[in-house]
């Protein structure tokens, strides 16, 4: 049980690919969807607008302070009372996505408060609606200010995703588990997970580093 066997991934390659690939479809699409609903999110929480305010706030303040399992049992074992009946992957997806956009959210709020105001102010003036203003001045700024946090947001995002093997979701944490049942190799089998985790984290790591990088040099001519 101890033997560490570097075979293994060979036998089990499909399996270990198959889980590869589902774990960057889940992400990818949560990093998208978390992103546009953190954004909408962070608006509504400034927004001059006080049922927005309630409702943002409300958001951000329950699902940050709920285990993400938590989130994805309502979509996986909740929802289906309602007669709407979700596989693991698609209930695995949008509890990533609502969970982390919470914490995106306010991420992007804090580079929104840091823009100074006289920009919102000018635009304002110019016949930008609030939204106009939002979307074309204030955010891209915004996310410049906060791309190192919410980064990290979706580095997280990714490891994440191994909620999914516990409602069968089909990722690369799930195909483990039927590799570890069927050969009683733990050692091996995770550590391998974890290599497999680290080819997708760690060149994220390095592109929000170099985008931050980009944006600064920018910033600075």
């Amino acid at each position: 049980m101890g033997n560490f066997d570097v075979t293994l991934v060979f036998d089990h390659w499909d399996r270990y690919m198959d889980g590869f690939i589902n774990t960057i479809q889940v992400s990818i699409i949560a990093l998208i969807g978390s992103f546009i609903l953190g954004a909408i999110i962070a608006i509504f929480r400034i927004a001059p607008f006080k049922p927005l305010n309630w409702f943002g706030t409300a958001y951000v303040e329950v699902i940050r302070n709920i285990p993400l399992l938590i989130v994805v049992f309502f979509f996986y074992l909740g929802l289906p009372s309602l007669g709407i009946a979700l596989d693991g992957f698609v209930s695995g997806t949008l509890g990533l996505t609502v969970y982390t956009a919470a914490f995106i959210a306010e991420a992007i709020r804090a580079g929104i408060q840091a823009v100074p105001t006289g920009q919102s102010e000018a635009a304002r003036a110019t016949g930008l609606s609030y939204l106009q203003t939002m979307i074309h001045i204030i955010l891209p700024q915004a996310i410049k200010i906060v791309l190192p946090a919410i980064g990290n947001q979706f580095i997280n995002l990714v490891k994440n995703s191994s909620i999914l093997a516990v409602v069968a979701g089909m990722d690369l944490m799930y195909y483990a588990d039927l590799i570890n049942s069927d050969t009683f190799l733990p050692l091996t089998v995770y550590t391998f997970v974890a290599l497999f985790y680290l080819v997708l984290t760690v060149p994220l790591s390095y592109a929000v580093l170099y985008m931050e990088r980009r944006f600064n040099i920018a910033d600075n001519k």
